[in-house]
């Protein structure tokens, strides 16, 4: 009998080597390097969701022994505030992630602070990223694939971290669902029809 594969939520990676450094992050990971230049020992990072942005975050506050907030709009603002005083004062950077940097602050002494701290921006993944990201989600889940699939998937779907993930959780079941190696046209047909891919690309 064969194996039954079982659809497994797999750990969310949280080492530096996780990390892929690309054109789409460098902005952000050399602002986060030079932290001892900021203006103000804060930064307010900003990217999709799914592009690394809370993992890049992590790695940064644990080098330097800063402070991260993770969602930071969802916070308590009086929290966000004294941390940013904190920061200052002790000179160990805070690091705020979040969708955008503006958001709605009611507490008027937060949002003065907002207003004067540097953000900085994850943009959406290239196709280097693309074919990095799928290889290594991919590996993560214990699937190898030839180089041929990224190369054809990523100048082909949505240029997003969402996509992406679409994409490696549809590969991921065609690999599994097969005894065999992932293959091109395999995993062109299933994202096909998926419509991950145009249909005729």
């Amino acid at each position: 009998m064969g194996q039954i594969a079982l659809p497994l939520n797999w750990p969310v990676a949280s080492g530096e080597e996780d990390f892929l450094l690309s054109d789409a992050n460098r902005l952000a990971f050399e602002h986060l390097r030079r932290w001892h230049t900021w203006p103000v020992m804060a930064t307010i990072l900003v990217g999709p969701r799914k592009s690394g942005r809370s993992l890049l975050g992590g790695i940064f506050a644990r080098k330097v022994g800063g402070r991260l907030f993770d969602d930071a709009p969802a916070h308590d603002e009086e929290t966000l505030f004294h941390a940013w005083n904190d920061a200052q004062a002790q000179r160990r950077p805070v690091l705020l992630v979040s969708d955008t940097p503006h958001w709605e602050v009611r507490l008027p002494d937060l949002r003065s602070r907002l207003a004067a701290t540097p953000h900085v921006e994850i943009g959406q993944p290239d196709d280097g990223l693309i074919c990095n990201l799928i290889v290594k989600l991919l590996s993560d889940r214990g699937i190898v694939i030839p180089p041929e699939i990224p190369q054809y998937v990523a100048p082909r779907i949505e240029r997003s971290y969402m996509a992406v993930l679409k994409a490696v959780d549809i590969l991921d079941r065609t690999a599994l669902s097969s005894s065999r190696r992932l293959t091109l046209p395999a995993a062109r047909s299933a994202l096909s029809a998926e419509r991950v891919i145009d249909r005729h690309g």
